[in-house]
C-alpha cells in the first residue's frame, strides 16, 4: 500500500473559510488561475465527464498545463475510453491512467475479484477500482492538489460542498472550480467552445460512469440520477472519507476469509 504522505500546503479553518469566500465569487477561470499559481503540484483529476471537459477546455484556453489523473476502472464504457482519448489529442495534458491494483484489462480483474463484484460486494469494488487506485495515483505522483469537476447542482453528498476542501485524514486538497455551475452552464459551454465531449450524452445520458449502474435520466430526473438506480448511493467513494472506506474494505475482505476458511474446513 502507497504511502498516505502527500505533501499539502496546509490551512486551518479560518483560512479555509476565508479562501473560499473570496473563491466563491470568482468564475471559473480565475479559480483555475489561483489554483495554478497556489500549487507546485496541481492535477486534474477526471472520468471525461461534462464538467470535466471544460476544465480540460478552460485550462488549455488559459495556456495552463495541468497533468491528468484518469482511473480506468475497466469497466468504463467504450465511449468513455474513446473520449480520454480525443481529449488528449486535443488538448495534449500528460495523462496518468491508474487502473485497478494488479489488473491490466477486465479479464484480469474478474479472475482476480471474480464476476459482478459490483454486485456481490460494492465496497470492494469501489475500493478495488476507484479509492485503491487514486491514492496510488496521489502518493506515486505526490499531488498537493486536485481539479474536480463536482458541483453543487448533481445534488446529494455535493449540494453543500465548498470550491476548496481538504481531504479528511490525507491532507489532500481538492479544487471544484465549477461547483457553482449548472448542468446547463456545462452544457452551454460545451456546445460554444466545441468542446470534446462523450457521445453518450446524446444518447439521454448526464452522468457517465461504469457500463453496468449508469442509465440515461429521464425528464424531470436529477442529473445524476441515472447512476446506481434504484439505490440510495450518491457517491463512489472517491469523494468520501478515505479511511471509512478502507476500513470498511478490510473488514469485508476479512469476512471474506473466513467465510472461505469455514467453507474449506
Amino acid at each position: 500500500m502507497p504511502s498516505l504522505a502527500t505533501p499539502v500546503l496546509q490551512f486551518d479553518e479560518s483560512q479555509l473559510e476565508h479562501i473560499n469566500q473570496r473563491l466563491a465569487t470568482m468564475q471559473p477561470s480565475q479559480i483555475l488561475d489561483w489554483a495554478h499559481v497556489t500549487f507546485d503540484s496541481l492535477f486534474q483529476e477526471t472520468a471525461f465527464g461534462p464538467s470535466g471537459n471544460v476544465i480540460s477546455d478552460m485550462l488549455s484556453t488559459q495556456g495552463i498545463s495541468v497533468p491528468v489523473i484518469f482511473l480506468d476502472t475497466l469497466h468504463h464504457f467504450d465511449e468513455t475510453l474513446d473520449l480520454a482519448r480525443r481529449s488528449q489529442q486535443r488538448y495534449k495534458f500528460k495523462l496518468h491512467t491508474y487502473k485497478p491494483d494488479g489488473c491490466v484489462d477486465r479479464a484480469a480483474f474478474v479472475a482476480k475479484h471474480g464476476d459482478e463484484l459490483w454486485k456481490r460486494d460494492d465496497t470492494v469494488y469501489d475500493y478495488s477500482v476507484k479509492v485503491e487506485p487514486a491514492r496510488r495515483a496521489y502518493s506515486e505522483l505526490r499531488a498537493r492538489a486536485v481539479l474536480t469537476g463536482r458541483r453543487k447542482s448533481q445534488k446529494g453528498d455535493r449540494a453543500t460542498m465548498q470550491v476548496v476542501e481538504i481531504e479528511k485524514g490525507t491532507g489532500l486538497i481538492k479544487i471544484n472550480p465549477l461547483a457553482n455551475w449548472t448542468f446547463d452552464q456545462v452544457w452551454s459551454y460545451l456546445r460554444a467552445h466545441e468542446v470534446p465531449y462523450n457521445v453518450l450524452l446524446d444518447q439521454g445520458y448526464k452522468s457517465v460512469g461504469d457500463y453496468h449502474s449508469t442509465r440515461p435520466v429521464k425528464e424531470g430526473e436529477d442529473e445524476r440520477a441515472g447512476r446506481w438506480a434504484g439505490s440510495e448511493k450518491t457517491e463512489c467513494g472517491l469523494h468520501k472519507d478515505y479511511f471509512a472506506m478502507r476500513a470498511a474494505f478490510v473488514a469485508s475482505q476479512k469476512k471474506q476469509n473466513n467465510s472461505i476458511a469455514v467453507t474449506a474446513a
